[in-house]
């Protein structure tokens, strides 16, 4: 499993929740992976940042605790199933399987804040 360091920031006030990793540049396409969670990957498919709109109501948690900046978010992906977490002070506030039809290639890593 490879290990990213993660930039995160929420935004109460449109209740937007973005993640992405550091060092990371370049935008190709997004990809609705559940309701409200977007997966934003680079010109080789490989995931860069996160996004969440509503994310108080996406995660079920108050807008209070999403500012909270010990987040770590997994991705786990095959060529048929994309496995997506997103942990805060260690605890898991989402999981989402699905489908792997945006043609993002194996890819296994941790994106953490406190890394």
């Amino acid at each position: 499993m490879e290990k990213e360091t993660l930039i995160s920031s929420y935004d109460e006030i449109n209740d937007t929740f973005v993640g992405k990793i550091e060092g990371r540049n370049g935008y190709c396409a997004d990809y609705g992976i559940s309701e409200g969670i977007y997966l934003i990957v680079d010109k080789d498919n490989i995931p860069t940042s996160v996004l969440v709109d509503r994310a108080s109501e996406v995660f079920d948690v108050s807008k209070k605790f999403l500012e909270n900046p010990n987040v770590k978010i997994g991705i786990d992906c095959d060529s048929i199933c994309l496995y997506f977490s997103v942990f805060i002070e260690d605890l898991k506030i989402c999981s989402v399987k699905c489908r792997n039809n945006f043609g993002i290639p194996n890819v296994n890593f941790v994106m953490d804040s406190n890394s």
